[in-house]
């Protein structure tokens, strides 16, 4: 198959699982009556397994047990590319870093694991303990039971990485400068226009 192209595959397991721990915000598909449900939220990655939950009047909810399949993606950067930044001639492109999941998904129901799900969740979010989700929280006993945990076993991984890879180095150093300044820089200008 020539498509995707190779170089913007990324098969090493290791650079794709950085890229869920660094942008944990996964958007979560599952399909009923060939219409397809969409969820935005962090999941946890742990034993070859990702881990969440959700509201429970959220329609996905019904979908996520049984071992039924789920399609989930992280996204890493991205960024417009323009050829003015090569060295080179070359036209414009889009640079992105995106991790492919394929799985199946079970239930948690077992109140105290979902409880566990998320004081683990908030500690890997938290990593300097600015706040402890203490295990006899009210507020979290009073929620649990408006909440649904789930596990998705990953059976299939796809990482892809377009990153100018394809250019000579110089250029490939340049778009990836560039990926870097672009998402530093645009996310104010962003922030400042729509709130």
């Amino acid at each position: 198959m020539n498509y995707p192209p190779k170089i913007h595959q990324d098969d090493n397991k290791a650079h794709m699982i950085a890229v869920m721990q660094q942008y944990p915000l996964a958007t979560l598909i599952s399909v009923k009556n060939n219409e397809p449900l969409v969820t935005h939220l962090p999941l946890i990655y742990k034993n070859e397994a990702l881990i969440g939950h959700l509201d429970m009047f959220n329609p996905q909810v019904e979908l996520l047990n049984n071992n039924q399949a789920v399609t989930v993606i992280f996204s890493g950067p991205e960024c417009y590319i323009s050829p003015s930044i090569y060295s080179t001639e070359q036209l414009p492109t889009w640079n992105y870093v995106k991790v492919h999941l394929k799985g199946t998904v079970a239930e948690i129901d077992n109140p105290e694991a979902i409880k566990q799900s998320m004081i683990a969740m908030t500690e890997f979010l938290e990593p300097d303990n600015t706040y402890v989700l203490e295990p006899d929280n009210p507020k979290m006993d009073a929620y649990l039971p408006y909440v649904k945990g789930f596990k998705i076993t990953i059976t299939a991984w796809e990482g892809k990485f377009k990153l100018s890879q394809n250019r000579n180095k110089k250029d490939f150093e340049l778009a990836k400068d560039e990926l870097i300044k672009q998402n530093q820089n645009n996310i104010k200008t962003f922030l400042d226009n729509i709130f």
